[in-house]
């Protein structure tokens, strides 16, 4: 887990001087494991009580909030709105964070709430205390059963984690370290002999530690000898200082373009492996590290039911088209079936009821060659070449109708993957009940009673600003692409998509006016961006005027056909995105 004791003591140190003594004017709780404090000065205070993401950071995103307050976010205002954090304070070296808020009291007597972030894992919580430490609420209420060892429920005294008897690294001496050394099994690996004995040490830490005293992460205790004893002494305490002395550097690992890690100081254990990227702040970094994964998450999340619901009816889709077109390659040969009729008409002297097969001259061949055509023996020949000759224009009739139905399945099926595309692109709440009502409008989403009501706020496009001070405006959905597209851009604004590939509708607000050539670029790969090749090099983006744009009767939200275009090929960049949104 990124976020071990040291790097919590990091973050802490970093945010002290920015919150000690503001003013917490509101509370939110926009997921069930995120409260947001926002204090006075525009600050977001952001406490993550997620398993697989406990932390606690300055944020600039803005999150959306549900319509219905949990009960937990209701009792934080209730007890912090108003008051003023007076001290940020980290027990010991503990994961823990405890925010020491002053308030005020109905009566109008001072006090104090203490709301607590055990950022540790899958047993992370988040406790509001009173002023004798007594648990008011929390966010994850463990009885008996859970834990014999340490309940946290209402009305309880707040008791530290236990530290199973390990060391805390600060309080090391090297006596204790070389000792601990010498009575350790010989063939244990050394980064697990830092993490069973110290606290504060996470397994990415410990094996750096290993790296720095033997070049290599998998050393063991036998291969030690006494300038190796000494120098993982020397590794292990420069990283037991870092509390007491700081000089902590953010510092995001990524592999292959992507996150992969985060710490506090710079990592030499994966070599030329891993890009190492330092930050300014820890907020910063953070922000940075989770936004993807968090957006993952909500789609797991919220758009579960709707990628399912697109999926089954893509691959229905699917499946249906492919049997229409088995069907079609069978109506291609239906010509055969008109040769039959045309010579079992012309041998009916020849024949006699009963018959299995009919064997004659087939005179639209060159050659004349002898053809043998099935039967069936109840039926009299007139009736074999009536029963050829119906299917025959059956097959006729198939065919043209099997295009149509097949030019419509492909239609949804492209819709489909739009959809699906949207859903992993989705962000807020009102987005997924935008595509939730599209599924609907489009019959492939049952409407219900219980349907969750809709946010009354409408979702806007994104924004971003060019270089060249040019407003961008990038749908969220199909019907939002419709919306932008068909009647909110003006017929000389430009417009943008990926060529043959799924993805949002971008618009160039010119009016008129001449973008420049970096504008065009900026512009086209915001569409790519936001399209399936998010991750794709050299991205084809078709630009034309939104005059050129229209929508044919009958198609799906989101699908229209231009005309008179050129085309840009660009690589999206994740940071110009950001500069470009920073920008509007």
């Amino acid at each position: 887990m990124p976020l071990d004791a040291v790097c919590l003591r990091a973050v802490l140190d970093e945010l002290r001087p920015q919150i000690v003594g503001a003013r917490i004017d509101k509370v939110q709780q926009p997921a069930r494991d995120q409260v947001i404090l926002l204090l006075r000065g525009n600050k977001r205070l952001l406490l993550n009580a997620g398993a697989g993401s406990p932390r606690i950071q300055l944020t600039e995103q803005l999150r959306d909030n549900p319509a219905e307050p949990p009960m937990f976010c209701m009792l934080l205002r209730k007890h912090l709105v108003g008051g003023r954090v007076a001290e940020v304070i980290q027990p010991g070296l503990e994961r823990l964070a405890e925010l020491a808020i002053d308030i005020t009291d109905d009566f109008g007597q001072p006090g104090r709430r203490t709301l607590v972030l055990e950022a540790m894992g899958r047993h992370s919580n988040l406790i509001l205390l009173d002023g004798d430490r007594r648990i008011i609420d929390c966010l994850r209420r463990v009885d008996a059963e859970m834990s014999p060892q340490r309940q946290v429920l209402p009305g309880l005294y707040y008791q530290l984690p236990p530290t199973h008897g390990k060391a805390f690294l600060p309080d090391v001496t090297e006596e204790d370290f070389l000792a601990s050394l010498d009575g350790a099994n010989p063939d244990e690996k050394l980064d697990g002999f830092l993490l069973d004995r110290y606290f504060g040490v996470s397994p990415l830490i410990a094996r750096e530690m290993v790296f720095r005293a033997c070049g290599e992460t998998d050393g063991r205790v036998f291969g030690l000898d006494d300038a190796g004893r000494a120098r993982l002494w020397q590794s292990f305490r420069s990283v037991a200082e870092l509390p007491e002395t700081g000089g902590f550097t953010p510092v995001c690992l990524k592999k292959d373009g992507k996150f992969f890690d985060y710490t506090y100081l710079p990592i030499a254990q994966y070599g030329s492996l891993m890009e190492q990227t330092k930050y300014p702040t820890f907020s910063a970094l953070m922000d940075d590290y989770y936004e993807s994964r968090e957006r993952q998450e909500r789609v797991r999340q919220r758009g579960a039911d709707l990628v399912r619901t697109a999926t089954s009816a893509r691959d229905r889709m699917r499946r249906k088209l492919a049997q229409q077109e088995k069907d079609y390659a069978e109506t291609q040969d239906r010509d055969r079936l008109r040769i039959c009729g045309d010579l079992i008409t012309a041998n009916l002297y020849r024949m006699e009821r009963g018959q299995r097969t009919l064997t004659c001259q087939n005179y639209y061949d060159e050659n004349c060659a002898d053809v043998t055509i099935p039967l069936d023996p109840l039926l009299t020949p007139q009736q074999n070449a009536a029963k050829y000759y119906k299917k025959y224009a059956k097959a006729k009739t198939a065919e043209k109708y099997l295009r149509e139905q097949m030019a419509i399945a492909r239609r949804d099926e492209a819709y489909l993957d739009s959809v699906l595309e949207e859903i992993a692109r989705a962000e807020t709440e009102q987005d997924f009940l935008d595509i939730r009502n599209e599924l609907r409008d489009a019959g492939f989403l049952r409407r219900s009673g219980k349907d969750k009501k809709e946010l009354k706020r409408a979702a806007k496009p994104r924004e971003f600003r060019t270089s060249g001070g040019f407003l961008v405006q990038v749908g969220r959905n199909n019907r939002q692409n419709d919306k932008l597209t068909l009647k909110d851009a003006d017929y000389r604004d430009l417009w943008f998509h990926t060529q043959k590939i799924h993805g949002t509708h971008a618009v160039l607000r010119c009016a008129g006016q001449q973008p420049s050539d970096q504008d065009l670029t900026e512009a086209a790969m915001l569409a790519a961006y936001f399209s399936q090749a998010k991750d794709s090099a050299n991205v084809p983006v078709d630009c034309t005027q939104v005059r050129n744009v229209k929508k044919p009767a009958g198609a799906r939200p989101g699908m229209v056909v231009y005309t008179d275009f050129r085309t840009l090929y660009v690589t999206p960049e994740e940071e110009l995105v950001k500069r470009l949104a920073a920008g509007k």
